[in-house]
């Protein structure tokens, strides 16, 4: 398993990104640890998280994720050897959200005191603030950077114009500059990404951190009909991709997993894994079980004929 440059930063990640969002929502401290244990134990070293994580659960008030990652940081003294990504721009309350300079050095502030840690690997734009000009969002990001509170910046649920806007910002005003985008991206979810950012992405050089790698676990192929929506609670998010075109992909995924002895999951994150303009997918799992998966997914050499037959099953065009 070798390391993949993140963008033009000085980062080096496996090709793996855990992604923190099930801390505090569908898995407790005891089994987030647990998994980070394995994820870490297996060679991966790449978490991502946001301040919003995981707000939307009843009790919750955000910073659940990022405070069990910081928790777990400070107790195994790993700190050096993790690279830690979190967001801002969520809504975390009244007066609390978008992308005002002000508010990205607060809430900056209150991420490093949950991670117990003095730097942040990577701080991205969780959600555009259209209200707020790209100018003051990359001041704000700038000024961390040289406080040394931030190493880099990175975008996510931006449009390709405010991206656009935002480099070229960066680049004339000699501000600190988006070196990775988190777009949503996976074997089903092609057309957005292909059609309006991945150009973008090759000519800056992005690194690319795609979300929903798995469709929300419909990739895993767990889900065949409605009957299957409860079997996790993220299941409702499946329903929309039971249609011809989900069936048509699963039997795709269905037939090169059982060339290689995998799981659905494996392979449909190796083929993302294998995608020119994709450095490390997001994906999470619930048991160290799922974990194996993961593992999996980094070391598998899908050859171009599977690849074709993947290609096909989800071509859009």
């Amino acid at each position: 398993m070798k390391k993949r440059q993140l963008g033009n930063t000085d980062l080096e990640v496996y090709p793996i990104t855990f992604g923190g969002n099930v801390f505090g929502w569908t898995i407790d401290q005891e089994t987030s640890v647990a998994i980070l244990n394995g994820f870490t134990d297996a060679g991966f070293n790449f978490i991502d998280t946001a301040d919003v994580y995981s707000k939307w659960k009843p009790g919750n008030h955000g910073g659940e994720s990022e405070t069990i990652i910081g928790n777990w940081m400070q107790e195994k003294k790993n700190r050096k050897n993790i690279i830690i990504s979190t967001k801002v721009g969520s809504d975390m309350g009244p007066e609390k959200k978008g992308l005002s300079k002000k508010y990205i050095i607060q809430a900056a502030e209150d991420s490093l005191k949950r991670l117990k840690t003095d730097y942040i690997d990577l701080y991205q734009t969780h959600f555009d603030d259209l209200e707020t000009p790209v100018q003051e969002t990359l001041e704000a990001y700038d000024q961390l950077i040289k406080e040394g509170k931030v190493r880099w910046i990175g975008a996510s649920n931006i449009s390709a114009e405010r991206l656009i806007e935002s480099l070229e910002t960066s680049e004339r005003l000699g501000l600190a500059k988006y070196q990775t985008l988190q777009p949503e991206y996976n074997l089903y979810n092609r057309e957005n990404y292909e059609t309006n950012y991945e150009q973008i992405v090759l000519d800056y050089k992005l690194g690319v951190l795609n979300y929903y790698a798995l469709a929300s676990g419909f990739l895993t192929g767990k889900y065949r009909s409605e009957r299957d929506l409860n079997k996790s609670q993220r299941g409702g998010g499946v329903k929309n991709y039971l249609n011809e075109r989900g069936f048509k992909i699963l039997k795709a995924l269905d037939i090169v997993s059982e060339q290689y002895s995998a799981n659905q999951a494996s392979v449909a994150l190796a083929w993302l894994i294998k995608r020119n303009s994709i450095t490390a997918p997001i994906a999470s799992v619930t048991s160290l079980v799922q974990l194996e998966d993961l593992t999996r997914a980094a070391a598998l050499k899908l050859n171009m004929e599977d690849i074709e037959i993947l290609d096909d099953a989800s071509d859009w065009k």
